[in-house]
C-alpha cells in the first residue's frame, strides 16, 4: 500500500478509478489498454463527445460519461496529457454518423495530444478549447491563454443535453463555445496538494495563509492573503470573476440584471461542512453585483486530488440561447459526477426564534436557600478551571472535546444564573432551564445524559411537598432521575464512564450526606484510571494503551469535580 494514499501502485490509480465506475453505471464500459470510458452503446446517429486529460482531477472527466453528457473520456497518468493513440482510440469507439466534438481544457499537453488525434480522424471531428480561468491575466496568457477549470463542466452537460437531443454538430459547438466564452473561475486554497508516488515536498504557505489562483495541477497562484474572513475572500475572488473594470481579467462581459449559473467545487480536500457553509457568501457577493444565480451546484466535480481548497465558477447566461443553455443545465443525467443543480434562496428567512415555544410555566411552589445558587456557582467554577486537564484526558480517552464542551455548559449556566434565570424561588423550574441549557450548549454525548438527567430531576422535584427543599427531597428526586437515566445508557458501574461517580454519588446521599457523597465520587473518578472502558468513546480506544497512561475517565473527573463544589459550597 503506498504511504498516504490507498493505492498498491500508484501508476494504477487511473485505471483503478475507471473499473470502478463500470461497477457504478452499467451503461459505460472502459478499455483498459487506452484507458477510455465511453457509453457501452453510444447512439451512432447523434454528435459524440470525447474528453478527457490527466488523472487526479476526478469526477472529471470519466465521472461525467452518461446521458446528458460526454459519451467519451480519456485518462492519462495523474496530472499527464493522455497520448495520441489513447484518443484516436476514443474517437473510434464513438465514430457515428453525425460526427464528434472534443472539449478539452487549455492545457499544452491536452490540446497537442487531442488536436493531433482529430486531425488525423477519419470522419468529422470539431475542435473546442475551453479556458475559464481568470488568475492569470491577459498580459501573462497571451501566448498561452486561459487555463482550463471547472467551467469545462458545465460545457459538457450543455453540450451533452443538445447532442442527445439530436442537435446537429455545428449547433452543439456553437452553444458549447457560447457557454465556455461566458465563464470564468478562480480557486483557493490553503495548501498544494500530493501527487501520488512523489515524496512530500515542503509547505509552501504558512499555517493561515491562503493562495488565490492555483491550478488544478499544483501551479502558484497569483497572490497570497492570511484573510480568514470567508466573506472577504469569496467577495475577492468573486470580483475576480466578475470585473469589467480591471484590464487584465475582463474576460466576461458582466452587467447589472445578468443572470448566472454558478458552480462552487471543493477541489479534493475540502470538507463538505466548509464548502456548503460558503454558499451564502458566494450568493451576497453576486447579489451585491446585481447578478442573479439562477442555478447552484456545489460538491467536487473537478478536483486537484487533495487540495484543501474551493473554486467558483459563473457561468453568464447570453441574451441569446439562455433557455437551451438551461436545459442543458437542468437535464438529468446517468454519470456518477453530476449532483443536480438547485435554485438558490437569496437570504432565506430563518426560523422565528418564537416558533414552537412552550407557554409560560407557573412557579412550582418548590423553594431553596440561596446555598441553592452557592452550589451550582462553586461546582460550575470547579469544572471550568479545571478544563484543560479534563481536555487532556479526552485527548488521551476520547475525542478531545469533553473539557470544552463542560466548560461551555457551566458557562452558560452561570450566565443564566446572573440573568436571574436560576433562582432559589423556583427549584423545578430553575433545575428545567439548567437542563435546556445543556442540552442546547453541550452537545455530544455527556450533553444529553446531562440533559436527560436533569429533565428527570425536575420532574421528580414537580410532585415533591411544596416549600423549601430538604436533603430528603433532593436525595428521592436524584434516585428517580437516576432510574429515568439507566433507560438511555446501558453503562454500568464499573464502566469508566460518568456514570460511575454518579451513582456512587447518588447511593451515598441518602445515607451519608453530600460532603461523604461528594468523596465518595471523587474517588469513583479516580478508579476509572483503572478500569478498562465498557462504555462511551474511550471503548473504542487501544485499552492497554489507556491503561498505561493512568488517567480518570474525562466525564467521570468533570462530574466528580462538580459534586465536589457543591459540597464545598454546603460547608463553607
Amino acid at each position: 500500500m503506498s504511504t498516504s494514499h490507498f493505492a498498491d501502485e500508484p501508476s494504477q490509480l487511473p485505471l483503478d478509478y475507471l473499473r470502478g465506475l463500470t461497477s457504478m453505471n452499467k451503461d459505460v464500459s472502459v478499455d483498459e489498454q487506452y484507458r477510455v470510458l465511453h457509453v457501452r452503446n453510444p447512439d451512432r446517429s447523434k454528435v459524440a463527445l470525447i474528453s478527457g486529460g490527466g488523472s487526479g482531477h476526478e469526477p472529471a472527466h470519466a465521472g461525467f460519461v452518461g446521458s446528458n453528457s460526454l459519451t467519451a473520456a480519456v485518462g492519462g497518468n495523474i496530472f499527464a496529457s493522455p497520448n495520441t493513440a489513447q484518443v484516436r482510440r476514443a474517437l473510434d469507439i464513438v465514430k457515428n454518423e453525425k460526427g464528434t466534438l472534443v472539449i478539452v481544457k487549455r492545457y499544452t499537453g491536452d490540446v497537442l495530444h487531442f488536436g493531433m488525434a482529430g486531425e488525423s480522424a477519419q470522419h468529422d471531428v470539431e475542435f473546442l478549447i475551453v479556458g475559464d480561468d481568470v488568475a492569470v491575466g491577459k498580459t501573462q496568457g497571451k501566448i498561452v491563454g486561459r487555463r482550463g477549470l471547472a467551467g469545462t463542466t458545465l460545457v459538457y452537460k450543455v453540450a451533452g443535453h443538445l447532442a442527445a437531443h439530436g442537435a446537429d454538430l455545428a449547433e452543439v459547438k456553437r452553444i458549447a463555445e457560447l457557454v465556455a466564452e461566458n465563464c470564468g473561475t478562480i480557486g483557493s486554497s490553503f495548501a498544494h496538494c500530493h501527487v501520488p508516488g512523489t515524496a512530500k515536498s515542503e509547505p509552501t504557505l504558512k499555517d493561515g495563509e491562503i493562495e488565490i489562483g492555483m491550478g488544478i495541477h499544483n501551479e502558484n497562484g497569483v497572490s497570497k492573503t492570511t484573510q480568514t474572513n470567508k466573506a472577504s475572500l469569496v467577495e475577492n475572488m468573486v470580483e475576480m470573476i466578475t470585473s469589467t473594470s480591471d484590464p487584465e481579467r475582463s474576460f466576461v462581459p458582466w452587467k447589472a440584471g445578468d443572470k448566472a449559473v454558478v458552480m462552487l467545487n471543493n477541489l479534493g480536500g475540502l470538507s463538505e461542512l466548509e464548502l456548503v457553509g460558503l454558499v451564502p457568501h458566494t450568493l451576497a457577493a453576486l447579489a451585491k453585483r446585481q447578478i442573479e444565480v439562477v442555478r447552484l451546484f456545489v460538491g467536487t466535480f473537478m478536483s486537484s486530488l487533495d487540495m484543501p481548497g474551493f473554486s467558483i465558477t459563473a457561468l453568464r447566461l447570453p441574451e441569446t440561447d439562455a433557455d437551451t443553455i438551461l436545459a442543458g443545465i437542468d437535464a438529468t443525467s446517468s454519470a456518477p459526477g453530476w449532483r443536480p443543480a438547485t435554485v438558490p434562496v437569496l437570504n432565506p428567512e430563518p426560523t422565528p426564534a418564537s416558533a414552537g415555544k412552550a407557554e409560560k410555566v407557573e412557579a412550582s411552589g418548590l423553594t431553596s436557600s440561596d446555598l441553592f445558587i452557592t452550589a451550582i456557582r462553586a461546582g460550575c467554577q470547579n469544572v471550568i478551571a479545571a478544563e484543560p486537564d479534563i481536555t487532556r484526558y479526552d485527548v488521551i480517552a476520547g475525542d478531545g472535546d469533553c473539557g470544552l464542551t463542560l466548560k461551555a455548559g457551566a458557562e452558560a449556566i452561570l450566565a443564566a444564573i446572573d440573568a436571574g434565570k436560576i433562582t432559589p424561588k423556583d427549584v423545578v423550574n430553575s433545575i428545567r432551564t439548567v437542563s435546556e441549557i445543556v442540552e442546547n450548549d453541550m452537545g455530544g454525548t455527556s450533553g444529553a445524559l446531562y440533559a436527560i438527567f436533569f429533565s428527570a430531576l425536575a420532574k421528580a422535584l414537580a410532585v415533591a411537598p411544596k416549600g423549601e427543599a430538604t436533603a430528603d427531597t433532593w436525595a428521592k428526586a436524584a434516585k428517580s432521575a437516576l432510574d429515568v437515566l439507566y433507560g438511555y445508557t446501558r453503562a454500568r458501574p464499573p464502566s469508566r464512564t460518568l456514570m460511575d461517580p454518579l451513582v456512587v454519588f447518588i447511593d451515598a446521599l441518602p445515607k451519608s450526606g453530600l460532603a461523604k457523597a461528594a468523596e465518595e465520587a471523587k474517588v469513583a473518578a479516580t478508579e476509572t484510571a483503572n478500569l478498562q472502558a465498557a462504555a462511551g468513546r474511550a471503548a473504542y480506544v487501544d485499552q492497554e494503551a489507556l491503561k498505561k497512561e493512568a488517567v480518570p475517565d474525562p466525564g467521570a473527573w468533570g462530574l466528580a469535580l462538580l459534586f465536589s463544589g457543591f459540597a464545598s459550597a454546603a460547608s463553607a
